[in-house]
């Protein structure tokens, strides 16, 4: 069973929280804190699998605490519980295993506990399905989730990346070179030190006088040339799977 605290500067919300997490049978021990400052004083005395953190408090913040967790050497699973949805690319950037607005509903809380169970358990069995995962982007002050399976390709922007779906696309506070590593399981390969593909959109690969183009549905896209070798031969690997690479 999981040990978990609560941090929130208003007593209601670390009550309420605290009556919904005893409600499920995977939590047992519950702590809790009125403050960043006392969450780490309740760390030092016994370590805990999760933590569901307040993000708007008095002095440290939910933001400031989550960076400072990341250092531990067994940093404890985070789960963001917020009425403020704007730091949605904050919990990305951080990694955190999940983000509850406030009021929490019960389903969504179930959820994120399966998730913190999951992360206990080690890397292979936390990990998402390859198209599961979901991105927070901010849109018109309103932040929504795009499935990484509508990402068609990712392009460099300073320190961001741009996501581009079939309709639309998104900034994101990441970098390309982050994106690249974090995705190559879910078939994202890098065409250029500025793109990043999805291999089930690329349509049509071509080279015109000497360069290698390749299509991802109305976007034609360079392939650097240091690139064009590693692409041509993971598109025929996918579209050979029975070949041996003896053969």
């Amino acid at each position: 069973m999981l040990r978990v605290l609560v941090v929130d500067d208003e007593l209601p919300a670390r009550e309420e929280l605290a009556y919904l997490l005893r409600l499920d049978e995977r939590i047992g021990e519950i702590l809790t804190a009125e403050s960043g400052a006392d969450a780490l004083r309740a760390l030092e005395r016994e370590p805990v699998d999760a933590i569901f953190l307040d993000i708007r408090m008095p002095g440290l913040t939910g933001i400031e605490l989550a960076r400072v967790l990341a250092r531990f050497t067994h940093a404890p699973a985070v789960v963001f519980v917020t009425a403020y949805d704007e730091h949605a690319v904050d919990a990305f950037e951080l990694e955190v295993v999940d983000y509850l607005l406030k009021p929490v509903r019960p389903e969504r809380l179930t959820d994120a506990i399966r998730r913190v169970v999951e992360r206990a358990n080690g890397p292979a069995a936390r990990r998402e399905p390859a198209d599961a995962e979901t991105i927070p982007v901010e849109l018109g002050g309103v932040t929504r989730f795009v499935p990484r399976s509508e990402v068609r390709y990712v392009e460099a922007h300073g320190d961001y990346a741009r996501l581009h779906t079939g309709d639309a696309s998104h900034l994101v506070r990441a970098s390309l070179a982050t994106l690249a590593d974090q995705w190559q399981e879910a078939g994202f390969v890098r065409i250029h030190r500025r793109l990043l593909v999805a291999l089930p959109y690329v349509s049509e690969v071509r080279f015109d006088a000497g360069r290698c183009v390749v299509q991802v549905g109305d976007a034609e896209l360079q392939v650097s040339r240091r690139h064009t070798a590693q692409l041509r031969e993971l598109l025929v690997r996918r579209a050979r799977p029975g070949r041996g690479e003896g053969r």
